[in-house]
């Protein structure tokens, strides 16, 4: 069974609330990461606004990978594999690596499962090596690439549609 962003929000502390802020049930400063992507297609995600600009996509996707490697600071352990070959920003072209209901769920996956690492990390139920204030700069610092991503994708929607 899976566990939504929300329940284990309303269980937590003050580091998954902060997480929810950029990727959750919404956040007082506008759309946060989830929703921004939650009412994209997939001929949107594709859209690239210019040469050399990164699509809807390729920043979802960079926003996970970077999900996926604050996890494994946290939790003192290397980074397990990601769902491409490669780091940092992602090359998608048309979505025949990777289709963008794929990119959603990874998306959904690695922040869910910080989330849960975070709510663990907090009430104890898993270690980390890190001192509080590592870990809180951490989940500050992933909590505002998700609202800055959020901003952009925002802005690549207004485009499109201009």
């Amino acid at each position: 069974m899976s566990t939504s962003v929300e329940q284990v929000v309303s269980q937590s502390g003050r580091g998954a609330k902060i997480l929810n802020e950029g990727y959750g049930s919404g956040a007082w400063h506008g759309p946060d990461l989830k929703a921004a992507i939650a009412d994209v297609g997939a001929d949107l995600a594709w859209w690239r606004p210019g040469p050399g600009r990164h699509t809807i996509a390729e920043a979802a996707l960079h926003h996970a990978y970077f999900v996926r490697s604050v996890r494994a600071q946290i939790a003192g352990t290397p980074p397990e594999p990601f769902v491409l070959d490669g780091e940092d920003w992602f090359e998608l072209g048309d979505g025949s690596r990777l289709g963008w209901p794929q990119v959603q769920a990874t998306v959904d996956a690695q922040q869910r499962a910080l989330l849960a690492l975070v709510n663990d990390v907090e009430t104890g139920r898993v270690r980390s090596s890190l001192a509080e204030p590592e870990r809180f700069a951490l989940v500050l610092g992933i909590t505002c690439h998700a609202v800055y991503h959020a901003g952009q994708i925002q802005l690549i929607k207004r485009l499109k549609t201009s």
